[in-house]
């Protein structure tokens, strides 16, 4: 009993807070819960970004709708990665259960059932609000680093940005792109060397391809306009709760480099455009990616330096990143090393891999003199898991074996009719539905090359005309013919001595 009573204050010192937090539920003790040791996690650190992984089955998933409601509640919008489609439920309330009102009991608080404000966001054609961005908007790095392009190749997508710019010519979809890499190693070929100096149809035919690669994904869909304004995600309701935004990622799932595509330009964007928000009381947005190891398992270098850099970096505007994953290990370790908060539900250990991960994932956390983490760490039920996380001074906090609360919201996916009225109420669907196809950089040079073309044609039929017509008139004309021989002007001549004589 001495046990349960240190530990107890051991918890309990080690999540005290002054500002509001997050209830996760009640720290476990030999594998029960210690009812009212709670397990809080500051708002103030949200921020700084965090891991929820986990063996498939172990409610990763649920932990996720728990933390989703509850900075909803806070004031705090949220945007989810969906790629399973089973957090849609957010927007109805919980049927309830009896064995949910045992679970609170035991952690020592009563549960509530609730729904949430939602908006369904798609990157495909499925019904939602359609996020877009142009290719201008995405910019030349950024796109050279989603091709994976050598430096070479990277400096002539630069000018082509560079051309396009000076030209005042929009680059919104990738077929504006495509046109004027084929304009400058063709029609425009003259143009762009005297300009910007020569550009090797080979590298453009390599940036062609691996913008092809990237349709086939479905990307084109992604590229144009109406663009998405990152300040649609930060919105609060009446009741002064943030907007839990769903992207739904169903049809995406074999497609990661769209997946990737989608997730760099967004947080670029958002670090772009959002402020510095310095120490703050609570996070401006945050920011939940599911099934990470997507976009890590396809990313090149270059592609990784650029995560790491923004992860490094989005915090200070209020922005938290929180990685959904099956083990740690799948996420880099200088991106693992950035992560404030971790939700570790139990991993299984089967092979002598699972093993080694389980081995790796345990030095990961703080030492307790109350568990053996990698005991714990294959020992957890479904629901449970080890947290750790930063307290309000940045430190991190006791390792806790927790009871997690359950989701207030239904654990299941809304049906057909129930999406649909979601989408119905929706004024951002509205503001988003209209694909618009303004004049841009493939009509303006189609017009130009048919320009020239008429030109040249003109030009070379010029010379042409007047040869003809002067050859015609003295071949075709009998009279003109007989007036300029020799042979009357020797007659003429002859007339004319006899005349004077």
């Amino acid at each position: 009993m001495a046990g349960t009573e240190d530990f107890f204050e051991h918890i309990e010192k080690g999540y005290a807070t002054k500002g509001d937090y997050i209830n996760m539920g009640a720290a476990m003790l030999n594998g029960e819960a210690v009812t009212n040791a709670f397990v809080k996690i500051p708002l103030k650190t949200l921020n700084r970004h965090g891991l929820i992984a986990g063996a498939t089955g172990t409610g990763k998933t649920k932990t996720l709708q728990v933390l989703a409601e509850n900075l909803s509640e806070k004031g705090i919008p949220v945007m989810l990665m969906d790629l399973k489609g089973d957090l849609s439920g957010l927007a109805q309330p919980s049927p309830g259960h009896a064995k949910i009102d045992e679970r609170h009991a035991k952690i020592g608080f009563p549960f509530v059932a609730s729904s949430f404000p939602v908006e369904i966001l798609s990157l495909s054609e499925q019904d939602g609000v359609k996020l877009r961005a142009t290719v201008s908007e995405f910019g030349p790095v950024l796109l050279s680093r989603i091709l994976d392009l050598s430096e070479t190749q990277s400096g002539i997508v630069a000018v082509v940005f560079k051309y396009c710019d000076d030209q005042k010519m929009p680059l919104l979809d990738l077929k504006d792109f495509k046109k004027v890499l084929q304009y400058a190693t063709g029609a425009g070929k003259s143009e762009f060397t005297k300009e910007y100096g020569r550009i090797s149809t080979s590298s453009t035919g390599t940036i062609l391809r691996k913008i092809i690669e990237l349709e086939q994904q479905g990307a084109e869909l992604f590229f144009g306009e109406k663009s998405f304004d990152v300040n649609d995600l930060t919105r609060i309701d009446e009741q002064g709760r943030g907007y839990i935004n769903i992207l739904r990622l169903t049809d995406i799932q074999d497609r990661p480099k769209l997946f990737s595509t989608f997730m760099l330009s967004l947080l670029a964007e958002i670090y772009d455009t959002f402020p510095e928000q310095g120490d703050s009381d609570k996070p401006e947005l945050i920011l939940f990616i599911d099934e990470a190891h997507l976009i890590f398992k396809e990313a090149s270098k270059a592609l990784l330096d650029q995560i790491e850099s923004i992860v490094k970096l989005i915090r200070s505007k209020g922005i938290g990143l929180y990685f959904v994953t099956q083990n740690p290990t799948d996420v880099p370790n200088d991106v693992l090393s950035q992560l404030g908060l971790k939700v570790q539900h139990a991993l299984r250990a089967f092979t002598a891999r699972d093993r080694k991960a389980i081995k790796l994932t345990a030095e990961n956390y703080p030492e307790s003199e109350f568990y053996d983490t990698k005991e714990v760490l294959t020992s957890l039920g479904i629901g449970e898991a080890l947290i750790s996380a930063l307290d309000e001074k940045g430190r991190p906090t006791p390792l806790a074996a927790t009871l997690l609360r359950a989701p207030m919201s239904r654990m299941d996916v809304l049906t057909d009719k129930e999406l649909k009225e979601v989408n119905d109420r929706s004024s951002l669907v509205k503001k988003y539905g209209e694909v618009i196809d303004r004049e841009s950089a493939y009509e303006i040079l189609n017009e130009k090359i048919e320009e020239a073309e008429k030109l040249a044609e003109k030009e070379k039929n010029k010379p042409a005309a007047r040869k003809t017509s002067s050859r015609t008139s003295t071949r075709q004309n009998p009279v003109l013919k007989v007036l300029t021989s020799a042979t009357f002007i020797r007659g003429v001549l002859g007339v004319l001595k006899k005349v004077m004589r």
